[in-house]
């Protein structure tokens, strides 16, 4: 069920005041909430609903046994048993195709024949989130850091429709202690108007920003980059990364907002990323309940920075190529993975050697902030050319058009399609109180005057965004 259509629009409707009517009934709110993710989940496929109900039995089973064994060694192993099942799941769906035809196709160069059946294996939806949030909490609990919680509370946690399919990526730590105490919520502590912000800035970047930088250039250039010009390309490239930026974004503000509608607070998953001044800022600024959930549960029990320099960059290259993985099965989104490994292990490089030179980290003033931002947004985009590649040889076709396709003419570079990309990037420049001062006017409005400023902005967007919806770019993930 996509976030922005008629479908949702009546599904939060019943479920918006059926979760505030039953929240004085915990047990009961909890199966009414469970039974409507599992309806917001099975509405693409209801087939998959069995497998949301694999995966947080699971989790559940595996919590118990996680802290119920007697000994560090059988903590580790069920941990151990654990992990495999839920990556096991997640291998089967999103990476046997992948794995069984790279097989194929090594052993066919040499004259073999692979050893796997070639399948073709639908991908879940969400698959990678609820993954890694089962994965999470079992983890916490074997460090000690949770204890496992009552099995209806767990499949509340996976399955809570609002973070089900795309995110953010919530931890126990972080919604289970909402989940307990959900009958103590108060209606009137809503933050309606910072709710209602989210819900229409998410809104407006994915219906509008997204889809029309999609289609009026995205699509088309990289469709067939060698009848382009080096301009069109150039403005393509950049259109992706808005139109990525405003896509996931778009979605994670409405996911947020309509948990704060229910009463639940997610963390944030965006802060301004394309004004990062370096690549690693940048990861603390892009997708980070994904980035940090690979800093804790990858990167640092691999050792993080400790060990020296050369266990540094290995860390940092194994966690960059394993969340590219985790984004999709292709050797391009590995690509892209090792473009952000080598980019901050040079980050990181020039970093020590400035401290070593008695210099600051980072050099401060306007005109290197400016070209640390400049060039830190370049540089993600030469990685966004993979992500978004068809394939290598079109990753090669988009990037060899910047060097042979000056002399051509670039029809498609019109002044709608530069004002897109200019105000999806403009807007993360904005000022931090911004969209407070924005939050708390709306605030000051009557109700009569929130309605009707809703309104306007809803008839706004739909006027301006294209017939239909288009899936969220970070369904497939």
């Amino acid at each position: 069920m996509l976030f922005p259509t008629i479908d949702f629009a009546i599904f939060f409707g019943i479920v918006f005041t059926l979760n505030w009517l039953l929240a004085p009934f915990p047990r009961w709110w909890k199966v009414f909430i469970l039974a409507a993710s599992y309806v917001f989940y099975g509405w693409w496929d209801w087939r998959f609903v069995f497998l949301l109900a694999g995966s947080t039995a699971a989790t559940t089973i595996g919590g118990v046994l996680v802290h119920r064994a007697p000994t560090l060694r059988r903590r580790r192993a069920m941990l151990t048993l654990t992990v495999v099942v839920e990556l096991g799941l997640l291998g089967w769906f999103k990476y046997y195709g992948f794995a069984s035809q790279s097989i194929d196709n090594a052993l066919h160069s040499l004259g073999l024949h692979g050893p796997f059946p070639l399948l073709n294996i639908t991908l879940p939806v969400g698959i990678s989130f609820f993954t890694f949030m089962g994965l999470s909490y079992v983890i916490d609990i074997f460090r000690e850091r949770l204890v496992p919680a009552p099995p209806l509370d767990v499949a509340v946690f996976v399955a809570f429709f609002p973070h089900l399919v795309a995110g953010p990526i919530v931890r126990g730590s972080e919604l289970l202690p909402q989940i307990e105490r959900a009958h103590r919520r108060n209606p009137r502590h809503i933050d309606f108007p910072r709710a209602a912000y989210l819900i229409m800035a998410g809104l407006f970047k994915k219906v509008v920003l997204s889809s029309y930088v999609s289609s009026a250039i995205v699509d088309p250039v990289f469709a067939a980059p060698n009848q382009h010009s080096a301009l069109e390309v150039i403005f393509a490239v950049w259109g992706y990364a808005v139109q990525i930026y405003c896509d996931f974004s778009g979605y994670t503000d409405i996911a947020i907002g309509c948990a704060m509608l229910l009463g639940f607070r997610f963390p944030e998953n965006f802060n301004a990323p394309y004004t990062a001044r370096s690549l690693q800022d940048f990861w603390r600024r892009w997708h980070m309940t994904l980035s940090f959930w690979l800093r804790d549960y990858l990167y640092i029990p691999l050792g993080g920075s400790q060990g020296g320099l050369a266990m540094l960059y290995r860390n940092l290259m194994i966690t960059e190529l394993l969340g590219g993985l985790w984004h999709g099965a292709a050797w391009t989104f590995v690509a892209w993975g090792a473009i952000h490994g080598v980019g901050q292990s040079l980050g990181h490089y020039r970093r020590q050697r400035r401290v070593k030179a008695g210099l600051p980290a980072m050099p401060e003033g306007r005109l290197a902030v400016a070209w640390q931002r400049f060039a830190t947004f370049q540089f993600v985009c030469l990685g966004w050319v993979f992500f978004r590649a068809t394939g290598f040889g079109n990753a090669w076709d988009m990037l060899s058009r910047l060097v042979t396709g000056w002399t051509m003419p670039s029809p498609m570079v019109t002044f709608p399609v530069v004002l897109a990309i200019a105000v999806g990037i403009g807007i993360q420049y904005l000022p931090k109180g911004f969209a407070t001062a924005c939050q708390e006017a709306f605030g000051r409005f009557g109700v009569v005057l929130q309605g009707a400023t809703l309104a306007g902005v809803l008839l706004f967007i739909t006027t301006l965004g294209p017939p239909g919806v288009a899936p969220f770019i970070y369904f497939r993930f």
